[in-house]
């Protein structure tokens, strides 16, 4: 039995960036990766201290990011992080028209628990035009995890949804250490990486050092827990 009096184990020390304990902190391996299109990570709060999870090391490669952590937002808030400049933006951003936000989602069937709304068309010229104007949306859960955030949210059922192309096959998932329910599954790190490439016109080129920090992240991971004890995930 336990001695009841015996003192509690002291707390692991959290790095307050990537809020990971001191040995597996990310911000090592991060790397700074320039990207035209803001991005707007929402991580449903089961994901936040999840160790395989790939939202944080997103969210610290891309300077001109912004991370939230909840199910069912408040919509001022979420209207604010859908539409006005953020905090530390550049001189002069309030001045430029709102940003273009658009969702990254794929095309799924319909289910009758979790009913959605019809997403608006994406404008061709949103593709065709410049990546700057455009703020895409991740949201960064499990595939149920991730449909009960956007039913919770009607402002987020009512942007124009980007699936990611079909035009050529994307590469198989890197996502070792987590298992896919199916072969085309990413990580919430590599669909970001596939969409904002495909927002600047097939541009992977810039985002292979993020990809080769999510290698070291794995690698990492791969060296802490034994494959057979990964949890399933999406």
């Amino acid at each position: 039995m336990t001695d009841p009096s015996a003192p509690l184990p002291a707390p692991r020390l959290r790095c307050a960036a990537c809020l990971r304990p001191g040995a597996a902190c990310l911000c090592g391996i991060a790397v700074t990766v320039a990207h035209p299109a803001e991005v707007l990570i929402l991580q449903h709060p089961l994901e936040v201290h999840h160790a395989k999870g790939t939202a944080r090391l997103l969210h610290l490669c891309l300077p001109d990011s912004r991370l939230e952590v909840g199910e069912a937002f408040e919509p001022r808030a979420l209207h604010a992080w859908l539409k006005a400049p953020w905090p530390g933006a550049a001189p002069g951003a309030a001045a430029r028209p709102a940003p273009r936000a658009v969702l990254l989602y794929p095309p799924s069937p319909p289910d009758p628990a979790l009913p959605l709304a019809p997403a608006p068309p994406l404008p061709p010229d949103w593709l065709a035009g410049d990546a700057a104007a455009l703020r895409l949306v991740v949201l960064d859960g499990t595939w149920r995890k991730s449909r009960k955030m956007l039913y919770a949210n009607p402002l987020l059922q009512g942007l124009p949804r980007l699936p990611l192309s079909t035009a050529a096959p994307l590469p198989p998932s890197r996502y070792r250490i987590r298992r896919a329910h199916a072969p085309h599954q990413l990580s919430t790190l590599e669909a970001t990486c596939a969409a904002l490439a495909q927002l600047e016109g097939g541009n992977a080129e810039r985002y292979a050092p993020l990809l080769q920090a999510f290698e070291a992240f794995m690698a990492r991971q791969a060296a802490r827990v034994p494959p057979a004890a990964s949890p399933a995930g999406c």
